[in-house]
């Protein structure tokens, strides 16, 4: 088992990781009935393919991975209205000031975020922007 998620009321989860202990909680979103002071469910898919792009990158590039330290993404999830779902994600690069790549380096970092686990998991119906930022 990976993690427990608990239901805490007023439309907040406890998701506790199992191996580490930590802890995060969600709500739900200001536009269907929540509060929107946590993330909601639906936030952290753009969030985890953000991570997963990044420590992905991190991982099988591993000689950048200096280069990649620092590195921010922004990320927008867009839901559609009927049936309610995401529609899309848009995510943006911000690399660290000064921090420049080679055409090889470049190609490389994005051919693997755009074949990280989160990325290949997220269903085809989902418009997926991501601006490099280069």
């Amino acid at each position: 088992m990976t993690s427990t998620v608990t239901y805490s009321g007023d439309l907040r989860t406890l998701a506790t990781h199992l191996q580490s202990g930590s802890t995060f909680e969600t709500d739900a979103p200001t536009d269907n009935q929540g509060k929107g002071e946590r993330f909601s469910p639906t936030d952290l898919i753009g969030t985890s393919l953000a991570a997963c792009m990044l420590t992905t990158m991190a991982i099988r590039a591993k000689e950048l991975e200096p280069k990649i330290r620092g590195a921010q993404m922004e990320t927008t999830k867009i839901m559609t209205a009927a049936p309610r779902k995401i529609g899309s994600i848009v995510l943006k690069f911000n690399w660290p000031a000064g921090t420049h790549f080679t055409d090889e380096e470049k190609n490389r970092l994005e051919e693997i975020a755009w074949t990280c686990p989160v990325k290949e998991s997220i269903h085809p119906e989902i418009k997926l922007e991501v601006d490099f930022n280069w």
